[in-house]
């Protein structure tokens, strides 16, 4: 049986980013995850400068062999017709990234070691190490799987209410005999907000790829409107007319009440594993590697005691740095909350709501600095 210091289940986002720091700091970290790397992973991709710096990663080293599309604007509006508002930034806001670039990228240079393609079968604790699938053991467990993450499941026995994003999505490469007659262009992401408000669509182009999706917080509407989504980006040629593409699911909760359990002796959740998208967006990837990094500061903290009441800090940390709050309820049933429902159709007829209050605020939180913890 492998023995290791940490072992991560799951090599997102989250997970490298805590393997990272930790391996930083001498110790010998296990990821396991049951897929291979690189990894056709669903997500819109992009990342905001908080995320590069966050990661310390260097966008011309990145992007000298990986997609990276400077975002500089957006056009948002209604599903079903209206006005569309451009909004003109004179700087990159975001990048267009691959997930199944930027994931392996990240677990690659965390130099933990990796046991991929390998599903969790199994989890058990004996006295003070976890034993996962017979095969790995450790003192600290740490759950970076994402919604269906296995060691969320094991912490969280009771199902609760809190809200859910169904998606779906697909990413593929432009036929550059049909890219002169698209009308989206490159770098200026386009975002269609259902009237009801409990999701939108986005269809963003990055160098030679297109990336088409949609997501509501009512799941069992989401075919439909998956399929007039892409009618209504097909009749306005913001994407080819006949795609050789279909769409991929996937699910995420929002970071609303009730909260999930994060916490116990010897293991910590971090990323969609523990509920912490950003509920206006529906975004994962900046709270995932800021969770993972706010782990590995406890873990390091913990100095080899790994009990609840010694780990117990890294549920206020994401308190702190998410603005979570203890609930018994969800707040809203929106992606968009914050505004009576009656009012946002006119308000998204607004410039100034849009790039304050919607782009600036919500999508990109540009109000929000880096995370100042652990520098490499």
């Amino acid at each position: 049986m492998d023995t290791c210091d940490v072992l991560v289940i799951g090599g997102g986002p989250a997970g490298s980013s805590c393997a990272r720091k930790l391996r930083q700091a001498g110790l010998d970290v296990i990821v396991m995850d049951r897929a291979m790397f690189p990894r056709d992973k669903v997500c819109a991709g992009w990342i905001t400068p908080q995320v590069l710096a966050d990661t310390g990663i260097d966008v011309d080293d990145y992007r000298r062999e990986r997609t990276c599309q400077p975002i500089t604007g957006f056009r948002t509006g209604l599903l079903g017709g209206g006005r569309e508002i451009e909004t003109d930034y004179d700087h990159p806001v975001s990048f267009g990234i691959r997930r199944s670039e930027f994931d392996h990228y990240l677990l690659q240079r965390s130099t933990a070691r990796l046991k991929l393609g390998a599903p969790i079968t199994s989890i058990r604790k004996e006295g003070a190490r976890w034993i996962v699938n017979d095969d790995v053991t450790a003192r600290m467990l740490v759950g970076a799987g994402g919604h269906f993450c296995p060691v969320a499941r094991s912490l969280n026995s009771v199902v609760d209410r809190a809200p859910i994003v169904a998606a779906q999505e697909a990413e593929f490469r432009i036929d550059p005999r049909e890219a002169a007659s698209l009308t989206i262009a490159p770098g200026i992401p386009e975002l269609f907000f259902c009237r009801d408000f409990k999701g939108y669509g986005w269809c963003l182009r990055k160098g030679d790829y297109l990336n088409v999706g949609f997501g509501r917080v009512d799941g069992h509407a989401l075919p439909h409107a998956s399929a007039e989504f892409a009618a209504f980006l097909g009749a306005r040629r913001k994407m080819p007319a006949n795609p050789s593409w279909r769409w991929r699911g996937h699910a995420y909760r929002l970071s609303e009440p009730p909260r999930r359990r994060v916490v116990d002796s010897g293991v910590l959740l971090v990323g969609d594993a523990a509920g912490l998208a950003y509920a206006p967006s529906g975004e994962g990837i900046r709270p995932a590697i800021e969770s993972g990094l706010l782990a590995a500061a406890t873990i390091l903290e913990a100095g080899g005691d790994y009990t609840r009441q010694r780990i117990e800090p890294y549920q206020e940390r994401l308190r702190e740095r998410f603005g979570l709050r203890p609930g018994s309820g969800p707040r809203s049933e929106t992606m968009l909350s914050g505004f009576a429902a009656t009012l946002l159709p006119s308000l998204f007829n607004m410039p100034w709501f849009v790039r304050h209050l919607l782009l600036d605020r919500w999508f990109l939180r540009a109000h929000e600095p880096p995370l100042a913890i652990l520098p490499a």
